[in-house]
């Protein structure tokens, strides 16, 4: 009987994964608050050029992610991520050694083509059980927030240390130290799981884009993600400007979205126990249009960017922590890693037209123009968020189904679909596997049950 905790194999999958993405993404994000102010030496400087920079890597894992986790469930998961973080590693130190601001963009361009999110995601799925699936991908998800909020702290401190090229070289590091941890920490999956539950399916891809609802979300992580870009093309700019040094960002960024963490509580208490998703989700995003028009109006005032960046960080960390499990949520059943295929490319792509906005606003129009963008675009996503609908509370499995023919396929599919508590069930003769959506009267024992009578 599987046990209602994550296993000891299943703790040490989920911890030693969740470090190697956290370390890769803050590898990433510790250049966002410190570029714009220590890559000035730079030949080529531009404010432009900083945001194709920062936002760089953005396009190449949105042409990457879905070819590179396609190429894991071909090749094996430790073997392409293991070569994706070599990559990074070596984007790093292109970037670290350049001395103009266009070898930093290729670097960060390389750094991007290291795209695992995909790979990693499959490989946890590999090595997890279904019914403890959704526990480990929530410890990976925590990580990858921890990670953005340490490289608020450490990015700044340690550009005022080693400088830019330290910082890229520590990301180098990080890297590398991910590498050890996959080849010695993570095991070996055995068998590969579904691809069709982990990875994404290019024949489905149009019909998750046709999908209404999901569209919206996907439109949703698109403008979040280029909106976190662009802030912080102008941002640390004008924190200098408003007469806070460069040395003491990290004193205001990291208490901020701790403040963050603890302010979104109520806006998760708020949702779960009025059953609506789509009012709180709302309110988030009027918190981010208030915190945007704060930047854009007050551009001058200290106190002001410090209360607008709490707010703002409020609102993005309750929509970030949000739309994966409502894109999950969303989705046919048995199509969510094509869904997240979707998702995932739609925020990396955010991220370099975001940083192609901020940089060119700001030259154009200087720090309020970019603000004044960023909040025209929140106030598109509230519009379509009119049409949402709010979610049904159902859960997915992914059960292994030993299958002969088509017509024990669709004998198993009838008898899963009459059990109590499923909302819906998909037999795959190709892929031996069944997918299920239920309700909180699904008994797991009686979906076994079946399968294993279907013979």
């Amino acid at each position: 009987m599987a046990g209602k905790g994550l296993s000891k194999t299943e703790s040490k999958v989920a911890f030693s994964l969740a470090s190697v993405f956290g370390l890769r993404m803050m590898g990433l994000f510790m250049i966002m608050p410190v570029f714009a102010l220590y890559g000035q030496h730079l030949e080529g400087f531009s404010p432009l050029w900083v945001g194709i920079a920062i936002g760089a890597y953005g396009l190449t894992q949105a042409a990457l992610q879905i070819p590179m986790g396609i190429l894991s469930d071909k090749y094996g998961r430790k073997p392409i991520i293991l070569i994706g973080l070599l990559v990074f590693a070596l984007g790093s130190l292109i970037a670290g050694m350049a001395e103009s601001i266009y070898g930093v963009v290729f670097g960060r361009a390389l750094q991007g083509m290291g795209a695992i999110a995909a790979a990693v995601l499959a490989l946890a799925a590999d090595l997890t059980r279904d019914e403890q699936r959704t526990k480990v991908m929530a410890i990976i998800g925590m990580c990858i927030g921890f990670s953005f909020a340490l490289s608020l702290l450490v990015g700044p401190i340690a550009a005022q240390s080693f400088g830019l090229s330290g910082l890229f070289f520590i990301t180098a590091g990080l890297a590398l130290l991910g590498m050890l941890i996959v080849q010695l920490m993570v095991p070996n999956p055995i068998s590969q799981a579904p691809k069709g539950d982990t990875l994404a399916t290019p024949a489905k891809l149009i019909r998750m884009l046709k999908d209404p609802q999901l569209f919206r979300l996907d439109a949703g992580i698109f403008i979040l993600h280029l909106v976190l870009t662009a802030v912080f093309v102008a941002l640390p700019l004008n924190l200098v400007d408003a007469g806070l040094a460069k040395e003491q960002h990290w004193i205001l960024y990291f208490p901020a979205f701790i403040s963050a963490f603890i302010l979104m509580v109520p806006l998760i208490i708020i949702g779960v126990k009025r059953k609506n998703t789509k009012a709180t989700f709302q309110i988030a995003l009027v918190i981010m249009l208030a915190s945007l028009a704060v930047m854009a109006l007050f551009s001058h005032s200290l106190w002001a960017l410090s209360a607008a960046v709490v707010l703002f960080f409020t609102g993005f960390n309750y929509l970030e922590a949000s739309l994966p499990s409502l894109i999950a949520k969303f989705c046919p059943v048995g199509d969510k890693g094509s869904a997240m295929g979707v998702y995932s490319t739609s925020q990396f792509l955010g991220a370099f037209c975001g940083g192609l906005l901020g940089g060119g606003a700001y030259q154009l129009l200087g720090a309020s123009g970019v603000f004044i963008a960023a909040l025209v675009l929140m106030l598109i996503w509230l519009g379509l968020t009119f049409g949402m609908e709010n979610p049904v509370l159902l859960k997915s499995y992914t059960l292994d189904a030993k299958l002969a023919s088509k017509q024990e396929a669709q004998q198993m599919a009838t008898q899963l679909s009459e059990l109590e508590g499923v909302a819906e069930a998909i037999v795959v003769l190709e892929e031996k596997v069944a997918y299920l959506k239920v309700d909180e009267h699904f008994d797991l024992s009686q979906a076994r049950a079946v399968l294993g009578s279907v013979n």
